[in-house]
């Protein structure tokens, strides 16, 4: 039995509907809700807030920290609720960037304590055997947090919507405190990263998005540099920060170019999101029929050809539906993205696979910073069609990357003393 009476069989736990919450908050309102309520500042604001957001996901490796040195898991899942509540509800009684940043920074911060604590109850809790299944459940139940979470955003709008992130935020707390388990005393912290990444492409929030990175790893400078895994990093991170681009701006783009009203764009977003739900087994077998880095570029190539579409369509025919299509194999192709990198990058860090995954997630987030960014200010400055060429370029730049390294990909095997 586990500490809230569930049998040790039993792959699901009534702690899991927290992340559900928290799915629905981060992965499903917020990339909507906030970039149309900062749109009425500047598209710059939209772009600059999106990256203040997955920078507050940095914080992760601290949450990390002071889980392993103190036990303060269940503490820190609720801080981080009760953090991503209150900056949720502060955009609504702010109207400067500045305040807008700052709160941004603390949701991002907040997602990733939460986040971070999210593996390590069931590592801790359970024997090794059943982790891949109960991580997997608790990915499952946060992929479908986020489908109705955009779902309820298509009914939602402005302050009211804020207001109701905020709400659900704290109705997780609630959760949390009645239902999540206690960490074990003298048990390490691991970075337990092992299930394929089932989590939805918005790197602060979800479950598997944790990452702790250790000295030793960052220490490893020289050997990573040396290795392939330095250019598959180089080469995700443009990769990401095109795709980023256009998650950034989701909304106001479809808004503002296409003629789609945030509504659509929703319910669009969560078509898509519960579709890529059922192609993440195809993807693992893949990766296992064709190798990872074959179906790495594959997504990679998807992902770039969708951007191009769009860049296309505002050139050409700006057709909504159209517009919604692209977004959705954008979307789509995160499965085939998520499930060959994980495997990729466990099987060649040079520096072990729960730290290498730390590095590689952390490389996520900073390409999501900086695709945020510089996506929102070239939109502000030189308008959509020069950032979605911007985000375009970077994609290619990433593809051309991982098909210039895929022979050292394929043969790359760590080196010694990983």
């Amino acid at each position: 039995m586990d500490t809230h009476g569930n049998a040790s069989g039993h792959p699901v736990e009534s702690w899991y509907f927290c992340y559900a919450l928290q799915g629905a908050v981060i992965a499903g309102l917020t990339p909507i809700l906030l970039p149309v309520f900062v749109s009425r500042s500047s598209s710059s604001a939209v772009g600059f807030v999106m990256a203040a957001f997955s920078l507050g996901g940095l914080a992760a490796p601290v949450w990390g920290e002071v889980a392993d040195k103190y036990r303060l898991h269940r503490a820190i899942l609720v801080s981080g609720l009760l953090l991503t509540g209150a900056a949720l509800a502060g955009f609504v009684y702010s109207a400067s960037l500045a305040a807008w940043l700052c709160l941004a920074f603390l949701e991002g911060s907040g997602a990733s304590a939460a986040a971070t604590v999210a593996n390590l109850f069931i590592v801790e809790n359970h024997p090794a055997a059943e982790w891949d299944r109960r991580i997997g459940w608790l990915q499952a139940f946060y992929g479908a947090g986020q489908v109705g979470g955009l779902l309820l955003a298509a009914g939602l709008a402005g302050g009211t919507g804020l207001l109701t992130a905020a709400g659900l935020s704290l109705l997780a707390l609630a959760v949390a405190v009645w239902k999540a388990p206690a960490a074990r005393a003298g048990v390490a912290l691991r970075p337990v990263l092992r299930h394929p990444s089932r989590h939805p492409d918005w790197p602060a929030g979800s479950p598997q998005r944790a990452y702790h990175l250790t000295a030793a790893a960052l220490a490893a400078g020289r050997r990573i540099v040396k290795s392939p895994f330095a250019a598959l990093l180089g080469a995700w991170m443009f990769g990401y920060a095109g795709a980023t681009v256009v998650f950034s701006q989701y909304p106001v783009l479809m808004q503002n170019v296409f003629g789609v009203s945030p509504r659509l764009s929703s319910l669009g977003f969560g078509a898509a999101a519960a579709l890529g739900l059922f192609l993440y087994t195809p993807a693992g077998r893949w990766a296992d029929g064709f190798a990872p880095p074959f179906v790495l570029e594959a997504g990679l190539a998807v992902r770039f050809g969708a951007i191009a579409l769009l860049l296309t369509l505002i050139v050409v025919h700006r057709s909504g539906w159209l517009a919604l299509t692209a977004f959705a194999i954008i979307v789509l192709a995160w499965s085939l993205l998520s499930v060959s990198s994980t495997a990729l990058v466990a099987r060649i860090s040079p520096v072990g696979e729960g730290s290498g995954l730390g590095l590689f997630n952390a490389a996520t987030a900073v390409a999501g910073v900086i695709g945020a960014a510089a996506g929102g200010w070239i939109a502000g400055r030189w308008g959509y069609r020069a950032a979605l060429v911007f985000a375009a370029a970077a994609a290619l730049v990433g593809l051309v990357g991982v098909i210039g390294s895929a022979k050292a990909l394929r043969t790359s095997e760590p080196l010694p003393g990983a």
